[in-house]
Order: structure tokens, then sequence, then C-alpha cells
């Protein structure tokens, strides 16, 4: 039976000119969003300008790139497969970045396995307690690098799905906004007014290429987006509203300070040691040796935790004189602190000071009975001038000042300390007799000649329990935490009062200063002698020119040596037996080893690492992806027929228009006839030129296929339709709603009879019909 058509069927309609059309050529594969990616992805590098206020230093921009340059490729290479392909391949690229580049368990390297899931765990805890623990701008470890490279890959793919996969570059403007407004909460001073023009132009920047990429409105855009970075200026170089106040509650003089300070010396401390390029924070005029510099001391030793800085007691109102209160012998220097680059709420001074000048009125305080000078938020000072005694008592002052008069207990105070490190300090102070020869003996224990104790950075942090009874017995590396931490405390055990000094060493003589920076930051060990006061011993076996000995140490020292050299017989007989390397713990090894090994990746200090976190996320995204997966595979299947051709290929081909329409929710009701149905196509997704054409090669096949049993060659229809689906795409396009819910899925009983099937009754030859 020969069908009749209308002639005036529209622009899906074939001319009726008795034979059979020719195929229409295959049309070229709309390009790659390549503007509109990299728009996204140096948007979000633009907006991140604000995590200056709150990360020091120049790396996180570098982390930055790292996550974002490898969502743009990915998300571009993979979206001709679908929003779903493109956010799952994001994602697995950005845990396979972080894998390599932060952890050590994962499999074949990059995939990220238990072990280094159980690595991304401790990385994101410890990470939490830097951020908790410290003020803004927090120094770049690795925890914080982590964290700042998942943050900006999982940013920049938010972005990407906003922007490229879904076609609405103004929704990119809420994840935007937030990499802007956490600075801003949390950057003690206002944010820069650089960062407000960069986060602007970069939203800017991809409003114009989603503008560009669709109307090509790029003039007008170019204009606005113009207008918006000069309003930016404006405001972020005259507004005073970004930015807050520090963590640090502590009162003045007279009030409460009993808040928590919120900073964690032991973190900003390995931040400053750990950064790639030394950074000069001081120069210092007025010393004729090298001192080291005090910020803060440390006196609450938390079992499990390690030492604490505590809040200040309410002291003497800086600048001003102070009153002195050591009895020790020594000099005084007037001392003048130029400030390069440090801001903190410590004041760095010298020995004792007697008298501080050069500070603004009621900002300052002076706590002395802990030796710190002190704000209730972090500043930046020009400079200050110190009249400071720098005590100098002889090895033979310390030797006489016995007991434990005019300290507070809390000096002293060894409450739950592991019964393993009392005995290896109790063996290692056994032939000494006073306070003072037992901090040489235990400063000899870790860095005299012949302690197996080494200095490195490449050790973890910690010092609680634990980890102290490791370091004694199994690690014995460390960076001058853990030698401080553990000399402080075993000097407790026995009866000598300590706490733990943060600040600097001496620095580097130049010209007629010396400089200070971030490489000398360091941490030692103070102890109390009566009617002398708090006198420095350092047991970090530093090995760069750093370390600073005291001359009461070289003292003693020298009459050790000499002891021994007088002990020494003329000549060695045979039998006796003289092993360099052996240090006092020796024989407590065995037994002061820990009963359990150390926790492994997957652990924490509660028993393990909980992975079902991880597993719930996956779940959840395998979920949220189901619906956009299936629509994926029925697209592959339904194309895999039509370049097949044969019986099934005119349907697969007919199959797949009417689900991208009804995934635009435009359903072809199932009273249509195949050409009215093509002419709602036309109507609906406003098809240009190309599409219809397509669209008229697609309807012949069908009629053909359906009515005559004269099906399309393999390959006949497979640019067709892809051609079709473009012009859909770009009549219509799709929100994010619409690719993870696809009505074709989710309400696949929708779709017209005909897109399943064979119509019951031929179309008739009335016009009209």
């Amino acid at each position: 039976m020969t069908t009749t058509v209308e002639r005036n069927a529209g622009p899906a309609g074939p001319a009726p000119t008795g034979r059979r059309p020719t195929r229409p050529p295959t049309p070229t594969r709309p390009p790659l969003p390549w503007d509109t990616a990299s728009a996204a992805g140096l948007a979000v590098l633009l907006a991140g300008a604000p995590v200056t206020a709150i990360v020091q230093g120049s790396v996180w921009p570098v982390q930055a790139a790292v996550a974002i340059i490898p969502v743009v490729v990915v998300g571009l290479l993979l979206h001709r497969l679908g929003t779903a392909a493109v956010v799952v391949g994001q994602l697995l690229t950005v845990l396979a970045l972080l894998t390599v580049l932060f952890t050590e368990g994962g499999l074949l390297g990059f995939l990220p396995g238990p072990a280094a899931l159980g690595e991304f765990g401790a990385l994101l805890q410890r990470a939490g307690e830097q951020i908790d623990t410290s003020t803004a701008p927090v120094m770049p470890t690795p925890e914080i690098r982590f964290l700042v490279t998942g943050a900006f890959g999982l940013l920049a793919i938010g972005v990407y799905a906003a922007a490229v996969s879904t076609s609405a570059p103004a929704a990119a403007g809420v994840p935007l906004l937030a990499v802007f407004a956490v600075p801003a909460a949390l950057a003690d001073d206002l944010l820069p007014w650089w960062a407000m023009v960069a986060a602007t132009a970069g939203f800017g920047l991809l409003l114009v290429t989603g503008a560009a990429a669709g109307r090509r409105r790029t003039g007008t855009g170019g204009i606005v987006v113009g207008v918006a970075v000069l309003a930016a200026l404006a405001v972020g170089a005259g507004a005073g509203f970004v930015g807050t106040a520090g963590r640090f509650e502590g009162n003045g003089a007279g009030g409460d300070s009993t808040n928590s300070i919120g900073l964690s010396p032991f973190t900003a401390l390995r931040g400053q040691l750990d950064q790639s390029a030394p950074v000069e924070l001081f120069r210092v005029r007025g010393l004729d040796r090298p001192v080291y510099l005090r910020a803060l001391t440390l006196r609450e030793y938390v079992p499990g935790i390690g030492w604490q800085a505590s809040p200040p007691a309410p002291g003497a109102r800086l600048p001003g004189a102070l009153p002195g209160e050591s009895l020790a012998p020594g000099d005084q220097a007037d001392i003048d602190i130029e400030n390069v680059a440090f801001r903190d709420y410590w004041l760095p001074l010298y020995g004792e000071p007697l008298e501080v000048a050069g500070l603004p009125e009621d900002q300052w305080q002076y706590d002395s009975s802990a030796g710190t000078g002190y704000t209730i938020r972090p500043r930046a000072e020009e400079g200050w001038q110190q009249r400071a005694l720098l005590p100098a008592p002889t090895a033979d002052d310390l030797r006489a000042a016995r007991g434990v008069d005019g300290v507070g207990p809390e000096y002293l105070d060894t409450t739950n300390v592991d019964d393993r490190v009392a005995a290896i300090a109790a063996q290692a102070t056994s032939a000494s007799a006073g306070g003072f020869d037992k901090a040489i003996a235990l400063q000899d224990f870790f860095a005299g000649p012949a302690s197996p104790f080494r200095y490195s950075l490449q050790t973890a942090p910690g010092n609680g329990d634990d980890a102290l009874v490791e370091f004694l017995t199994i690690g014995r590396t460390g960076y001058c935490e853990q030698f401080a931490s553990a000399m402080a405390t075993m000097l407790r055990t026995v009866g000598v009062p300590s706490r733990v000094a943060v600040g600097f060493t001496g620095g580097t003589e130049i010209a007629d200063y010396r400089s200070i920076t971030t490489k000398d930051a360091h941490a030692w060990v103070e102890a109390w002698f009566p009617g002398i006061g708090w006198t420095t011993f350092d047991p970090t076996p530093l090995t760069d020119g750093r370390a600073i000995t005291p001359p009461y140490v070289e003292q003693a020292q020298g009459q050790a040596a000499g002891e021994e050299a007088s002990d020494l017989p003329d000549e060695l007989s045979p039998e006796d037996d003289i092993d360099p390397q052996a240090s006092p713990q020796q024989e407590l090894e065995e037994q002061a080893a820990p009963a359990t090994p150390p926790p492994t990746a997957l652990e924490d200090e509660n028993g393990g690492l909980p992975l079902w976190p991880f597993a719930v996320a996956l779940l959840v995204v395998a979920v949220v992806g189901a619906p956009a997966g299936l629509r994926v595979l029925h697209r592959r299947t339904r194309m895999a027929a039509v370049r097949a051709g044969g019986p099934g290929a005119a349907a697969a081909a007919w199959s797949e228009l009417l689900a991208e329409s009804l995934d635009r929710h435009v359903p072809i009701p199932d009273t249509d006839t195949v050409r009215g149905a093509a002419r709602r196509l036309v109507r609906e997704h406003r098809l240009d030129e190309g599409a219809q054409q397509a669209l008229r090669a697609i309807v012949t096949a069908v009629e053909a296929s359906w009515y005559g049993g004269d099906h399309p060659a393999p390959g006949a229809l497979d640019g067709a339709v892809r051609a079709v689906a473009a012009g859909i795409a770009a009549g219509s396009g799709l929100t994010l709603r619409q690719r993870l819910l696809p009505h074709s899925v989710v309400r696949r009983g929708a779709l017209s009879r005909a897109a399943t099937a064979e119509p019951a009754e031929p179309v008739g030859s009335a016009p009209g019909r």
C-alpha cells in the first residue's frame, strides 16, 4: 500500500516527489564547551583569592590549581557522556589526586584504598584540630594543604556542573559565594581590596562566557562586568564591613581570663619550620651574643594530649616598667626589635623584661608568672624596645639552688604521666644528686654525643602519653616539640619544676642586627631554681648551627669531662668493655616498649577510623546518579541499534528523540501521528534548519520501516539522530534536576506508543489526518 503524505505538512514533512529522499549529510558534532569550562576553572581560582587571608604564603594557589585543572580536563573529556558521567569522573579524579599527593596507602599508587581512606580521615582530623585551635592566617601544613586541595576540587566540580553541564552560570554564584564568605568570616582584619576585585572578576567572567556561548552578548556582558569590578574596587578599598575579630577571648587586667586562647603553639611552630622558603620575622639590635627569644610558655601537661597553652593571667599593662623578680646575676641589655612579618597574640621578649616601650597604649599586657606578653587579638606592631635582664648564673649557683620554693605546684604536676616515662627519667638521672645535675643529665640524654636521638622534621606531630613513650623507646626521632615536651615531662617526674618555652633561637648576624626567620622557630625547656628563677635548657640535637649553649651548661659539661678524664686509668685492660653508644634507657627498653604496636593509618585513639561515612557517601552518590546512569545506558542501547541498522533501527531512533523531548518535560501524546509528533518537536524545541532537515530524514525512514518494510542501512540514521538531539539540546537546555531525574526513566510510561512499537494502523491518505 502506498502512503500519501500531506503537501503542507510543515518543516517536518518530506516533499511528495514519488522517490525516496536522499540521505542527509551527517552533521558535525557540536564542539566541546572549552570556553565555558575554562572560564569555570578560572572563576574558581579567582574567587579563592580571599583564602590568602586565612592561609599563609603562596602555597594554596598551587594546591587549588592542582585540583581545578584536572577537574576541568576530565569534565571536557567526559562531556558527551552526560552530567552523571562527568560528576563521577571528576570525583574519582579528585580522590586520585588526594591519594597521590597526601597518602602512602593508595592501591597502585593512585587508587584510594582502605589505607588511603584512613589517612584521609587522619588528615581531616588534624586539619580540624588546627583550624579549631589556630587563628587566621594558619600555616600551610600538610593537613591544611590537603584540606585546600580537596575543597577546591569539590568546589570546581560544583561550579563546572552549574556553568557547563546545566548551562546555568548564574547558579555557580552560590558555591563561589561560599569560598568568599568563609575567609571573610575567619579573617581578623579586612579582606584586601584586590581579593574582592578578583572574586568579582571571576564570577563576571563566568557570566560573560555563558552569555557568549548561548547568545553571543559579549559586548553587553563585558560592560556589566566592568562596572561590577569597578564597584567592587571602590567597596573593597573603602568599606569596613568585611572581616571579623579574632577568637582569642582573654580580657584585660582584672578581667576574667578563663576563656580559651584559641591557639595551638606547636601547630604554628611546625608550620613555620615546614615553610620551604624562610620568611624574615624580626631584626634585633642591642645583643652582643645569641639569646633565645621567648614568645610564650606552656605550663599545663594534659595526659594523652601533651603540653597546652593556658589562658594568661591578668598582668601589668604595656608599655611601661615591669617589676623584676629574678635574683640571679646577669647582664642588662637595651634591645630594639624591628618587626618585619610577625603577627600573633604573643609579644616575643628576651630574658626577664624590666621595661618595654614603643607599643600602643592599652593593647598589651605582661604575665610575669608565665613570662609572656599578650594581647586579646592578633596584632603586628612595627617594633618595640626592651630593657632586659639576661640571667647568667654559674653552674655552682644552680647546684646550690635546691628545692621548689617560689614556684606553683602546677609546674610539678605529673598526673597520669606514664610510669615508663618516669622509669626512663629515673634511670637517666640516677647518678645525679641535685636538680641542676638532673637537668644536665637529661639534656645529655637527648643531645649528648652518645645519644641515639636525632633531629628531623619528617616525623608526625604529637606529644601525648603514647606518642611520648614511643618517642623515648622506639622512634627516637623528632623535632623540637618532641624533645622539649619529653624533657620537661621527665624533669617533673624527678622533682624539678619545669615548663616548655616556645619562641625563636638567636638567628643570624647580619651587619648591625640579628635576623630571625621562620626557620629559627623553636621550643626549649625552662627549669625553676629557687633564688634564680627560670633557667633555659635545650635538649634538641640541632646540627645546623642554631643551637645555643648557655654558659652554665658549658661549665657543667666541662666539669664532667674533666672528672671523666681524671677517672680514666693510664691503660685500658682487655677486660674493659666500653660501649660509646650505650644510653641509659637501653636497660629499660624491653619493659618500656609499648605493649601494643603504634596505631596504623586506619586507627585512631578510639580504636579505628569509621569507614561508614565513606560508604554512606558512595551510596548516596550511587542512588542520586542511578536515574541519570540508566538514561545514559538507554541512550547507548538505542544508538547502538541505530548504528546497526535493520528492522529495529528506525524505532530506536524515534524512541531516542521522544526520550530527549520527554526529558525536557515535553511529552508526545499517543494520539499524534509521526508527522504530528515531528511538528511538535520542531515547535517546542525551536529546532534550527539543519535539525529540521535531519528530522525529515528520520520521519521518512520511520514511515518506510513501519509501513513499507524498507529498513535503514547500518549507520544511515546515526548522524541524523545526533543532529536532532543536538538541536533539541540547543533549543531546550536541561536543568540539573532534569539531568539527575530524566523523565524518560522515572516516568517511562509517558513515552508515546509510537516510541516503542509500530502504530496499529497506517497513516491515512486524507489531508489533515
